[in-house]
This record gives structure tokens, C-alpha cells and sequence, in this order.
């Protein structure tokens, strides 16, 4: 039996639901472990394109899903990608997908909120999407949070609501000089959420537990990146959750040991959304084409990412703070036609070699990258299905990554159809 946690190495983006569609189809369920809305999951699957925001990408193969405890969830966002999906032919009855007692709801004063703060900050903005994430967790931290327990009491609800809203219309109006918010109109939206919702709504500590004593496998999907984690990202440029593998336990109700696999989804190159240092990032016709190629623009946002040459740096910092089991390579096929292609091995502060990610946002800013350079390739790749079959370069691109992450690779990626992939090792089946 295994159990596979999967999480983002870099800023996030990395491609992780493409690797968690294609293992999904050997677990018996799929669990979301952390973040909200703000996290975007695009896969294609016989050349059709579907996006999730909330529901874990498994439930394409038809597998039985879950949404952790550790997730902040908007319902309305969540009704939406349930009604989406169904549209599509996708099961997403509640024998199908499951809602944690325990997650906690983002209310209109949370998105409120967000906007309003990002708005003062101005251009020291932090970059937040403005879907009520940050605020959402701030309650769940000073124990002022509305979990999906109390959303099916609307006695309990009512009471929770009035409460807190009258301190974020307080703060609202009288420190962000922001419209307040009606208590009814909540109510009675969130009233009618509680009632298409409620069959979803479970223990998913326990159905996980059941599940695994049965021999089932499951997969834990992680959202964003370890960059974007809560303590170790570039705070404050970060989400508000933590995004590591040790959260998968905490965010989801399990132990840490049902935990046997952790796989690290690495792209062949790296980005970024929002603000934050990035040493890595290109500012030429190269780091254009890798953007224009990759169709970096974000699957929440829309915005355009920021693209840079890979960086071991923060690779070697997600391999120790996940310990990494196993990678997997997304997006190799972007690089194919360059004449060169770089990766990032240290860092250059003042003249002193760093190889340790810095704590020091300061210090990171002014880091200048180390690069060695390897040679690229022109032909498409995106055919191949064989390690062997690759053109040497792209071989040897690869392995020196293996080298420099210490971590070996199971997954290589060569375009974004489910069937564009490499395996090396399936972590399931070996």
C-alpha cells in the first residue's frame, strides 16, 4: 500500500495536477490538503482542457475525493466547479466528493477584506488574488472562523455571523474606509449553500482512515509551492497555509505515518506570480519565449508569470524541507529550440557564494545567480514516451538536476496531455 504525498518544489504552477491526474488513476482516493481558491489545477485529457480550483484533480480518473480540513473554501466558488465539472460529464456526487466538517468557509467580509488591504497597501502590495484566503485564516487563527459544522446549524450560524460582522464592518468602514457589509443577505446566501452542500459535508479523518485499513491508496495533493509556504516561502511574498508535505497530515486528519512517498513536481524551468525576489528571472527575448511556449499565465489569475532558468537553490531547500522521495520533470518540451539552456547552482551575495537558500528577503534580493550552462536541443520531444528515446542534451539535462537535488527523478513531463509523460518509476505500482 502506498500513500503519495505530491507538492510543489518552487513558487507554485509547477504542474502538479497533470502528475496527480496521471497517479490518480492507481489511488483509491485523492485528498486536498491546504490552501483555497487561489490554487489552480489545469490538466487535459484527450485534448480537453479542465481547470479546478478546490475539487482534487482525481476526480477525473473517478476516484473518491476529498477536501481536507486544512482548506479555507469559498462555496459559491465550490458550487460553481461542482455544477462546471458536472456539465462535463464528470461524477460529482457526494459518493464522489467529500467536504470536511472541519474546513473552513470564506465569507464576503473575507474577500472584502482583501481587497481593501491590498488596495491600501498600494505599491507595496503583497500580490494576494483577492479571494479571501489571507483574512480567512487570520479567523481560523484567533479562533474566530465559520467551519462547515456550524454552517449546517443556522442557529450556531447566525450567532457566529452576527458577531464577527460586526467587527469587519467596524474595521471595514472605519480603518479601510470600505463599504460594510448586511448580515440578512449573507444569511440567506449562505443558507442556501448549507442546503445543496450538506450531503458533501463529512469526517474525512475518518473516511480516510477506513479507507486505508480497507488497503486503499491514497494521494494527497498539495496546492501552490514550498516557496509559498506560510513559515518557509519568502515570507511575506507567501500564501497564508502551509504548503510542505508535513501538512498533508495535519490538513487532511491522518498520521504521519500512513505517509510513504513524497514526490516533488519540479518544472524543467522556473516561475513566478505576484511579487517577491526571484534571482533566477529572465528579462530578454529568452525568458519571452519560454513564457509565450509555456503558456505561463496563471490558471486563477490570468496573470502573466515571471519565467526564469531553472534554480537548484530553492530545489535543494524543497528536497530538504519535504524530504523528497521522488521527482517529477514538467514542461521539458518548453525548452526544446533554445541553443543553451542555464541552471542556477548558487547564489552570488557581495561576493560570497551562497548555496543555502537565505532567509533574508534583503539578502535574496540582491543575490545575483551562479548559472552553468548546458547545451539545448531543436527537436520536439513530445512523442517520446522512453527515457532512452530522448536526445542526449535533454538526457543529460535531466540527470544533472537528479545530481544537484540529490533526489531521484520518476516523472518526466513532455507536454500537457495525460499521455505526453515519461514514467520512470511509478511510486504506485513499483
Amino acid at each position: 500500500m502506498s500513500n503519495i504525498v505530491i507538492v510543489g518544489t518552487q513558487w507554485g504552477d509547477e504542474g502538479k495536477g497533470k502528475v496527480v491526474d496521471l497517479l490518480a488513476e492507481h489511488a483509491d482516493m485523492v485528498v486536498r490538503f491546504q490552501g483555497g481558491n487561489n490554487a489552480g489545477h489545469t490538466m487535459v485529457v484527450e485534448g480537453e482542457q479542465f481547470i479546478s480550483h478546490l475539487v482534487p484533480s482525481g476526480i477525473l480518473q473517478g476516484k473518491t475525493c476529498l477536501i481536507g480540513n486544512g482548506l479555507v473554501v469559498d462555496p459559491a466558488v465550490l458550487l460553481e466547479e461542482i455544477d462546471y465539472l458536472s456539465s462535463k460529464g464528470v461524477d460529482m456526487s457526494p459518493d464522489k466528493l467529500k467536504i470536511s466538517e472541519k474546513a473552513h468557509l470564506i465569507m464576503p467580509y473575507h474577500r472584502a477584506i482583501d481587497n481593501a488591504r491590498e488596495r491600501m497597501k498600494g505599491d507595496k502590495k503583497i500580490g494576494t488574488t483577492g479571494r479571501g484566503i489571507g483574512p480567512c485564516y487570520e479567523d481560523k487563527a484567533t479562533r474566530r472562523g465559520v467551519r462547515f459544522v456550524e454552517l449546517l446549524n443556522q442557529v450556531v450560524f447566525r450567532e457566529k455571523v452576527a458577531t464577527i460582522l460586526d467587527e469587519k464592518n467596524f474595521y471595514l468602514k472605519h480603518y479601510m474606509d470600505a463599504e460594510t457589509l448586511a448580515l440578512e443577505p449573507i444569511l440567506a446566501e449562505y443558507s442556501s449553500y448549507a442546503e445543496r452542500l450538506a450531503p458533501y459535508v463529512t469526517n474525512v479523518s475518518v473516511v480516510l482512515s477506513d479507507g486505508m485499513q480497507s488497503g486503499g491508496q491514497v494521494l494527497f495533493e498539495g496546492a501552490q509551492g514550498t516557496h509559498l509556504d506560510i513559515d518557509h516561502g519568502t515570507y511575506p511574498y507567501v500564501t497564508s497555509s502551509s504548503t510542505v508535505a508535513g501538512n498533508a497530515c495535519c490538513g487532511s486528519g491522518v498520521g504521519p505515518g500512513k505517509i510513504t512517498d513524497i514526490i516533488g513536481i519540479v518544472k524543467a524551468y522556473t516561475t513566478r506570480v505576484g511579487e517577491g525576489p526571484f534571482p533566477s528571472e529572465l528579462f530578454d527575448d529568452v525568458g519571452d519565449a519560454i513564457q509565450q511556449k509555456g503558456v505561463e499565465f496563471g490558471a486563477t489569475t490570468g496573470r502573466k508569470r515571471r519565467c526564469g532558468w531553472l534554480d537548484t537553490v530553492i530545489l535543494e531547500n524543497a528536497a530538504r524541507l519535504n524530504s523528497l522521495s521522488g521527482l517529477a520533470i514538467t514542461k521539458l518540451d518548453v525548452l526544446g529550440g533554445l541553443a543553451e539552456i542555464k541552471i542556477c547552482t548558487a547564489y552570488d551575495y557581495e561576493g560570497q557564494r551562497l548555496e543555502h537558500f537565505p532567509t533574508d528577503l534583503n539578502v535574496l534580493a540582491a543575490c545575483k545567480p551562479v548559472y552553468e550552462t548546458h547545451p539545448g536541443w531543436d527537436e520536439d520531444i513530445s512523442g517520446i514516451r522512453e527515457y532512452g528515446d530522448l536526445l542526449e542534451n535533454a538526457r543529460t539535462y535531466l540527470e544533472r538536476i537528479q545530481q544537484l537535488a540529490a533526489t531521484p527523478i520518476q516523472i518526466v513531463s513532455v507536454g500537457p496531455g495525460r499521455d505526453e509523460t515519461i514514467v520512470l518509476d511509478n511510486p504506485y505500482t513499483d
